[in-house]
């Protein structure tokens, strides 16, 4: 296996970042949007927990898709 040029492992670095940033950014939109209705409606009890739920799983979700997606793209592109 050949050695990385300090410039590839540069880019890949950079590319890391990138794909954690916009992860945690479109993670917390997606848990903030999907909560929302738990402070516009005031809601309570069960309804409560499932939307709560719902929305980490769904930021989770989204988290680790974007990370996943990035990296990829980035290795295929390298190739």
């Amino acid at each position: 296996m050949a050695k990385r040029s300090q410039a590839e492992r540069d880019a890949v670095t950079v590319e890391i970042g990138y794909a954690v940033v916009t992860a945690v950014v479109l993670a917390g939109v997606t848990g903030l949007v999907l909560a929302s209705p738990l402070w516009l409606l005031g809601l309570e009890g069960v309804a409560e927990e499932i939307i709560g739920r719902v929305s980490i799983g769904a930021a989770v979700a989204v988290l680790l898709w974007r990370v996943v997606s990035v990296l990829r793209r980035h290795e295929s592109e390298g190739r």
